[in-house]
């Protein structure tokens, strides 16, 4: 994090950018938060002693935790401090989706509080192949595996799993299958070795503020392989991903290089980044400065809190964007094709337009289904007082939307309403299509206050098509595959992935926008144990379930039902 801020170059930066004019999109993202009956607001326990865990959560995941065709929400909570006791227990919260545009708390009979945890990252996969979604919450000093019994009901089984992650903090979190055996393992990506004792006193100008992530000690993330008995092995110094402690916020496993094993990405605050090459063997090598991933264009460490991983330009090979704090470039890195990225930040146009804000979730989603992947960024300062010494900055921000123009965007944040440009100081972005419109909407959480659900008013004017994946060689959840479809004359590309943007956990069913096209000539899924299934004349507008081996089946994901 980069805390001394230069205002006079920012202004001087921020004159450079060409004026854009108005274009008319035809979509809004209009928060319904209210509406919905989303009642949860964080508490980040702020307190005078400035403890860094404070500003840095917390997460948010998507899950259809019952089955029933329709994303459920969990929001991740903070929990009593040495310094701070809240003035009612607090806990995380889960709600059930509705179907009707309004969601219903049942954490009380999930069982799924999470009480006492002080809550980051969450990430969701069915571990056990048995069907059912399965939720892991990252948490400071100690982490919860939620096992889902299929009745409406969880079981916290992290003792039994062995996968607490006891004394780290645990920001981010993914489940992917690194060796393939056809089971979800899980990697933890850990922030620093904080405690209360170790707390330092940071001053800014005279004003105390959160201490910079270098003033202590970095952690080593975790790699637990799954032993498809319910229970993990702690496997991180011999696959090599716990050798090299890192500054670890934001995590995304996807296959960067083509060889069919999924690699990790890890985005670090204030050092290098780190890129973990599978090397198909239970290990990795850890390869981003040869890839050009670990640092700026310019050979400086950033501070890396979210990414993404997404094909933007069409080349057929998943990109890289990482997000930093304000004064610092947002990163797009482009896949070169021959195990290596440039950063092409400046020639997709997304380079000084990013310099204003810091950014936390982000996510490439086809918000107006025109085929291209289009970006979204959470943003939010971490000096809860910075506006007190430096002027022009502050701690919420808005977000900010780029429209992908065909490998380059166009900043149109004020083109799709007022409520993503309403202030917050934002961490996690969700993405999902709550009420199966055929549009993706946003959940953003925000530090201290209460989440925005952004739905997406406009997006399904143009056609779409979502692809769920049902494993049967592979994990169930087919995290690893790579889906192709061809439609309209041109080829779009995704990867099933684990993790992504920052604390978050997404909709599991692929998205893909269609412009005018009605119809999909040919679908390919390319799954981890090698089997490749084709689909052809596909008709839009619809979800299409694809189970290994079976091509399409019969599937049931209803509309929203009359509000």
């Amino acid at each position: 994090m980069k805390w001394v801020l230069l205002a006079s170059a920012m202004g001087a930066l921020l004159a450079w950018a060409p004026a854009q004019a108005p274009h008319s999109i035809g979509v809004r993202f209009v928060d319904v938060t209210a509406a919905a009956g989303i009642r949860f607001k964080h508490d980040n326990a702020a307190s005078a002693e400035k403890y860094l865990i404070e500003t840095m959560g917390s997460g948010a995941a998507w899950l259809d935790f019952d089955n029933d065709g329709y994303m459920d929400l969990y929001l991740v909570n903070s929990a009593t401090t040495k310094a701070y006791t809240p003035p009612q227990p607090l806990h995380s919260v889960l709600y059930r989706n509705n179907g009707d545009g309004t969601f219903s708390d049942v954490t009380g009979k999930a069982a799924v509080g999470a009480e006492g945890l002080f809550g980051m990252g969450a990430a969701v996969g069915d571990f056990d192949n048995d069907g059912l979604p399965d939720l892991y919450i990252a948490g400071y000093g100690r982490s919860i595996l939620y096992h889902n019994n299929g009745d409406g009901t969880f079981t916290d089984i992290t003792a039994r799993a062995a996968v607490a992650n006891t004394g780290k903090w645990g920001s981010s979190a993914a489940w992917f299958d690194y060796d393939r055996d056809g089971w979800l393992d899980l990697v933890v990506v850990n922030y620093l070795d904080f405690t209360p004792e170790k707390n330092a006193v940071c001053e800014y100008q005279g004003q105390r503020g959160y201490c910079h992530p270098n003033r202590y000690p970095r952690q080593t993330a975790t790699l637990y392989h799954n032993n498809h008995d319910g229970t993990f092995s702690d496997v991180s110094r011999a696959s090599k991903i716990g050798m090299k402690p890192g500054n670890g916020l934001g995590v995304v496993c996807f296959d960067f290089d083509g060889d069919g094993w999924p690699d990790v990405f890890v985005a670090n605050d204030s050092m290098a980044n780190f890129l973990y090459r599978n090397r198909g063997n239970g290990t990795f090598e850890e390869v981003a400065l040869q890839s050009g991933v670990a640092l700026s264009e310019d050979g400086r460490a950033e501070a890396g809190m979210g990414v993404d991983a997404a094909d933007f330009d069409g080349d057929g090979r998943l990109d890289l964007f990482v997000t930093h704090l304000d004064l610092e470039f947002n990163r797009l890195y482009r896949n070169l094709r021959d195990g290596s990225f440039e950063d092409a930040s400046f020639h997709a146009r997304l380079g000084y337009s990013t310099y204003r804000f810091s950014g936390f979730g982000t996510r490439f989603l086809d918000f107006d289904n025109d085929g291209w992947r289009d970006l979204f960024i959470a943003n939010g300062h971490v000096l809860d007082n910075v506006t007190r010494y430096h002027a022009g900055t502050t701690y919420a921000e808005p977000k900010t939307v780029y429209r992908n123009l065909g490998g380059t965007f166009r900043d149109v944040t004020q083109e799709l309403g007022p409520d993503l440009l309403e202030p917050r100081v934002s961490r996690a972005a969700a993405v999902a299509d709550f009420d199966n419109d055929g549009d993706l909407d946003i959940l953003i959480t925000n530090n201290g206050q209460a989440p925005q659900l952004l739905r997406n008013d406009g997006g399904n004017r143009k056609h779409w098509l979502q692809v769920r994946l049902i494993g049967t060689r592979s994990n169930r959840d087919g995290v690893g595959a790579a889906v192709k479809i061809t439609a309209g004359g041109r080829a779009q590309f995704d990867q099933m992935k684990g993790g992504s943007s920052y604390q978050s956990a997404h909709d599991p069913r692929i998205h893909f926008g269609l412009g005018d096209t009605v119809k999909v000539d040919a679908i390919e899924v390319k799954w981890p144990s090698g089997t490749v299934d084709h689909l052809t004349n596909v008709a839009a507008d619809r979800v299409v379930t694809i189970k290994e081996g079976s091509g399409e089946i019969e599937s049931r994901y209803p509309p929203l039902r009359t509000r």
